[in-house]
């Protein structure tokens, strides 16, 4: 690669087929090439339709309507795919070959890359980016933040002219964030490419960045220019607007102390061994206890098996040994192993919000997606109505209550995820990721709701790398330990 390339925008949008209102609309900017570019914007704004449009992935006219133009030196960005590497907000979509090698090998072997360069490549962006893996590993034994690592360096094996990374730090934890960090700043910056990233955490990118773009959820510009700028100048209002700002506290009290006294222990862990379906046992003597009306945050690295502990708390995997049991007020027909219930008796005591929302959606609109678990509990059409439309208000859906829930943002389906849970209204509730690719603004109302249904009772556990939830939900925080071994060590509790 011998530079970046510049991108301009005039007057550009595009409106996705089926939808009344366009994603992004009347977009004009000019980014130089080598320009190194934070695009901010509340959940909705259209950051991530406007990347997709950038790497030539919005499709014809079958697919949705585009007005005016977006261009990559001067050519139609869908002219100029090859110069361009995206890296997406979901890491569940990026994989295309079963092995780390080959996927990582792809983009190049499509650009022609000679054989004994390409795997040069391959090498030196897995090592860039700290994905320590063997290049025949499969890619479905990758976490999502090992599966976000490995889209990264597929990106940079292409070495292209143009750099999009949407949420890449997103599922990742603490070290996988200086990883990614430092990947960007040694394997792209030295190369001149044009860098754009769409990122809530915008203080890791700060001193990387030269230039903050703000969509504006309406359409246009919100705010153009230096970070100094930008945040100095309009940082309350960006804030107030969704828009993650650097220094600014959130309005929600801090995890406080589990209610006085001996709580009762509503779900517990006991000896227990966890491992996905047709593959080997990855944690062993897990002991942990779950208090009742109390929020519990799950912390550790990517590919400790924090995700897979979940699912097993959950009931939706086996155990492989040892136990999963809940108080005897949870009970149900079938005893006390969630593991061995039906997904009705399940529908009551445990919600799961799976780490890809895309995972769990059944219905072709929003509010038919709401309505699931209501109708399933064969509540009363009114009733069940009225909790849709109380969940759609809070989690600020409404005005999207008839689109499809894929064709939502990756926040919007987020909230819709958390939203298809609540409306069952179980007594515990397991998160993964629940606050990924939020805004400033729906973050702060789904952990405020989060710590009101704790206020009422509820259980609530939550799996995160986000240190706000630690900070906000964290009444008492579990670290699962580094991957280990299958003969692995305890989980600490």
């Amino acid at each position: 690669m011998t530079g970046g390339a510049r991108i301009t925008a005039t007057g550009w949008g595009w409106r996705h087929a089926g939808r009344k209102r366009s994603a992004v609309a009347d977009i004009t900017l000019d980014v130089e090439a080598g320009e190194r570019i934070l695009l901010l914007g509340a959940s909705g704004s259209g950051k991530s339709t406007l990347l997709a449009g950038l790497a030539g992935l919005l499709g014809g006219e079958e697919d949705g309507e585009q007005t005016g133009a977006l261009a990559i030196d001067g050519l139609d960005a869908r002219a100029a795919r090859g110069r361009v590497g995206l890296v997406l907000q979901d890491p569940d979509a990026a994989p295309v070959f079963s092995r780390v090698g080959d996927d990582v090998a792809f983009g190049c072997e499509n650009l022609e890359v000679p054989r004994e360069e390409i795997w040069r490549r391959v090498r030196r962006s897995l090592d860039a980016v700290g994905l320590a893996v063997p290049l025949d590993r499969s890619t479905s034994e990758l976490s999502g933040g090992e599966k976000q690592r490995l889209a990264l360096a597929g990106v940079l094996a292409m070495e292209p002219d143009v750099v999009l990374l949407d949420e890449p730090t997103a599922n990742l934890d603490p070290a996988g964030v200086a990883d990614v960090r430092r990947a960007i700043e040694d394997a792209v910056v030295p190369t001149g490419a044009t860098l754009v990233v769409v990122e809530h955490r915008t203080e890791v990118w700060l001193d990387l960045i030269t230039r903050v773009i703000v969509l504006d959820a309406g359409g246009g510009l919100l705010a153009d220019g230096s970070p100094e700028h930008v945040f100095a100048i309009a940082g309350d209002a960006l804030a107030a607007a969704g828009v993650w700002v650097p220094g600014v506290p959130m309005a929600l009290p801090l995890a406080g102390p589990p209610r006085v006294g001996a709580p009762t222990t509503a779900l517990a862990a006991i000896d227990l061994s966890i491992g996905r379906p047709g593959a080997g046992v990855i944690r062993r003597g897990v002991d942990l206890r779950v208090p009742e009306a109390t929020s519990t945050v799950v912390v550790g690295p990517n590919g400790a098996g924090k995700s897979t502990l979940a699912l097993t708390l959950a009931g939706l995997l086996p155990e492989r040994s040892g136990l999963v049991t809940v108080s005897e007020q949870l009970r149900a027909r079938r005893g006390r192993r969630p593991s061995q219930w039906s997904s009705r008796e399940l529908l009551t005591r445990i919600g799961t919000v799976f780490q890809d929302p895309e995972h769990q959606f059944l219905a072709s609109t929003v509010r038919d997606e709401l309505a699931i678990g209501p109708r399933a509990l064969k509540l009363g059409e009114s009733e069940a109505t009225a909790r849709v439309d109380e969940l759609l208000d809070i989690l600020g859906l409404t005005d999207l209550a008839r689109a499809n829930p894929f064709t939502l943002s990756g926040g919007q389906k987020r909230r819709l995820s958390v939203g298809t849970v609540l409306a069952s209204r179980p007594a515990v509730i397991i998160l993964d990721e629940p606050t990924f690719g939020q805004d400033r603004v729906s973050w702060t109302r789904l952990v405020g709701l989060l710590q009101d249904l704790v206020g009422e009772g509820s259980t609530v556990v939550s799996v995160t790398h986000d240190a706000g939830v630690v900070l906000h939900l964290g009444q008492q925080v579990v670290t699962v330990d580094a991957p280990v071994v299958p003969d692995g060590d305890r989980v600490a509790a």
